[in-house]
């Protein structure tokens, strides 16, 4: 039990820089509590004590504003930021490392019994406001953006956003995110897929310096392969005229 607890700690200091000290996250921290008082409420359940560990639930939920159904399988260092307004559903499943912000739904779809919420895999990441809905699985190490609705599988690894949730191609949402940092500037959680009229031509412009970026390489090399210097003979201005870089080339 206080392994668990250590661990816990230590976990709130790895993902939050405004963890302060021990003292701090024992008495203010809503979703250590949370998932502290989960446990004891999830054994309870497993003993068949049903009505106490709903009791439980309910006053945790009065206590820290995180709704954690009983039934709901949590793993080991999962760390909830904030808090307020999370809801975790009866046949939800938490593997270890996994990271909540405040306002996440892991929900169901289905009055049915039997397996009906999501199963977040080791390592996710879920971002403020998103909802994962029904008996899906979202893979070892993936993200899902901030208000992001989730209806599918995601796979290991990606990086869901939007309503319903797409998964961002990896190749050039890398290119595009590496751009934006360069230039000091990043649509979080925001793809091409979605309808902002201003993220897609912010995305336009990253993906065009990004294929201006490589084409610049390429003349560079050529002129290398040339024989002939970058550094010593195309950085003055008069060596750009356009005749002297065609006899480069050619």
């Amino acid at each position: 039990m206080f392994n668990r607890l250590r661990e816990d700690i230590a976990c709130v200091f790895e993902r939050d820089p405004a963890a302060r000290s021990t003292w701090e996250v024992l008495t203010c921290y809503p979703g250590f509590h949370a998932l502290t008082l989960h446990r004891l409420a999830h054994w309870l359940w497993g003993h068949r004590l049903r009505w106490l560990a709903r009791l439980t639930s309910h006053i945790t939920r009065f206590i820290t504003g995180i709704e954690i159904h009983p039934g709901a399988t949590i793993g080991r260092r999962v760390f909830i930021d904030h808090g307020m307004g999370v809801v975790i559903g009866e046949t939800a499943e938490i593997r270890d490392e996994c990271t909540l912000y405040h306002g996440v739904t892991l929900g169901g779809t289905s009055w049915n019994k039997g397996k009906r919420h999501p199963t977040l895999d080791t390592g996710v990441v879920i971002g403020a406001g998103a909802k994962i809905l029904g008996p899906i699985t979202v893979g070892e190490g993936a993200k899902v953006g901030s208000n992001s609705v989730v209806v599918r599988d995601v796979p290991p690894g990606a990086t869901a956003v939007g309503i319903p949730a797409r998964v961002i191609q990896p190749g050039q949402e890398l290119a595009r995110h590496e751009k934006a940092e360069n230039l000091g500037f990043s649509a979080y959680a925001v793809t091409r897929n979605e309808d902002d009229p201003l993220a897609m031509a912010i995305h336009g412009l990253l993906d065009h310096a990004v294929e201006t970026d490589r084409r610049i390489e390429a003349l560079l090399k050529v002129i290398e392969r040339a024989g002939v210097s970058v550094e010593d003979d195309v950085a003055t201005a008069d060596k750009f005229d356009p005749k002297y870089l065609s006899k480069i080339v050619d």
